[in-house]
């Protein structure tokens, strides 16, 4: 986690609060495809295209953010609100995707990400986000375990078609 940088009050600042983070926009698609490619090792880019497309859609509340250091997008998240399923009004977020440089890791990217999807979902009411990784995912796991997500008390259940 970053160093507290100065207190102001009972509230520390973080670092990663310093970090400029602003809404995505449909001129980042090939910046956040250049990110996710250095993180997982191949062009998604028709996914990260459709999910982009899907973020800037819903315009109640900004869902797609972007982290910017020195005017390079160096970060993104992208998410969604749900509001239930199976006859169950539960609204939620769904963090869809989150990427940052690999070139910058344990900046704080992340962090600002993740903050101000908080901050806008409060905005709107929204009190929890859920999101998945695969299971050997450990940096990301980790991540979101710092973030203070912890194993959801539903079980997914999937079956060969």
């Amino acid at each position: 986690m970053p160093d507290i940088v100065e207190r102001s009050g009972e509230e520390a600042i973080y670092e990663y609060d310093r970090i400029p983070v602003r809404t995505l926009t449909r001129d980042d698609l090939d910046a956040i495809v250049r990110i996710d490619k250095r993180l997982v090792g191949e062009s998604r880019r028709d996914y990260l295209k459709l999910k982009l497309e899907e973020a800037l859609r819903d315009t109640r509340i900004v869902v797609s953010l972007g982290a910017e250091v020195d005017g390079h997008l160096v970060g993104f998240l992208m998410g969604r609100l749900y509001y239930g399923e199976f006859g169950v009004a539960d609204p939620v977020a769904i963090l869809d995707t989150i990427g940052v440089d690999p070139e910058r890791p344990r900046s704080g990217i992340g962090h600002s990400l993740l903050n101000q999807f908080r901050t806008n979902l409060r905005a709107v009411g929204i009190e929890r986000i859920q999101t998945h990784a695969d299971w050997n995912q450990w940096d990301l796991l980790h991540f979101l375990d710092t973030c203070g997500f912890k194993p959801a008390p539903r079980v997914f259940l999937e079956a060969e078609v």
